[in-house]
């Protein structure tokens, strides 16, 4: 297995969450609007989602932690499984211009609504399914708060092939470590199939063959 990371938490942490009143907010059917990954899980109301996914720069600290970690350069190749609005490819390559990115989500709204510098390296595709890229293709590969989503069975698909085509690999999930985190995770998470503590992560990892780094973030 690879390192445990802290790359994303510090982002995670400038949120505030209200648990409950999310629990409580007719969240069934809120869960059934925000798994179309369309406009309102990006941009429509916080019920169903982020509650407006814009760009501002929050991305900046976590591609300079990334730069730095894994001394990615002009010449580093790089793919970010289930990308989103790939706010965070964009910062890699205003840090490094020439750096070859690549980035695919499950969302069409997501990637139509990406800055449209970067859009032509983007596309629709399934974190499951086989990626089109031959092994090893990549410097890194990253995939963050993004397989949680997926139930055990393409987990293990998805973990696979970000192993096969990664020279490094950085993955984050969602995980609790104790009853008060596993309750607010239930009630915060709106997409999420996979609920594990770090240690079952850790094993499925492993059980998977997934060879990578990984971080967690927790819903204190």
């Amino acid at each position: 297995m690879g390192k445990l990371r802290d790359v994303f938490t510090k982002l995670h942490k400038r949120t505030t969450r209200q648990y409950i009143e999310r629990m409580v907010d007719d969240k069934v059917a809120c869960m059934e609007k925000s798994k179309q990954y369309g406009f309102d899980y990006w941009d429509g109301d916080r019920r169903f989602g982020y509650g407006g996914y814009t760009y501002d720069g929050r991305w900046r600290s976590v591609a300079e932690d990334l730069i730095e970690q894994y001394h990615l350069t002009n010449e580093s190749k790089i793919l970010d499984v289930g990308c989103g609005k790939a706010f965070l490819l964009y910062e890699l390559k205003q840090l490094l211009p020439q750096i070859s990115i690549q980035g695919f989500d499950i969302s069409s709204y997501a990637i139509e609504n990406a800055k449209e510098e970067i859009k032509e390296h983007l596309f629709i595709h399934k974190a499951q399914d086989v990626y089109p890229y031959e092994d090893k293709a990549f410097d890194l590969v990253i995939s963050l708060g993004a397989l949680h989503n997926l139930k055990i069975y393409d987990l293990k698909k998805a973990l696979q092939e970000i192993e096969r085509v990664g020279k490094e690999k950085f993955v984050m999930v969602e995980a609790y470590r104790n009853d008060t985190e596993l309750f607010n995770l239930e009630c915060w998470a709106l997409t999420c199939e996979s609920f594990f503590g770090p240690d079952e992560w850790v094993w499925l990892y492993e059980a998977f063959g997934y060879s990578g780094d990984y971080e967690f973030i927790y819903f204190e």
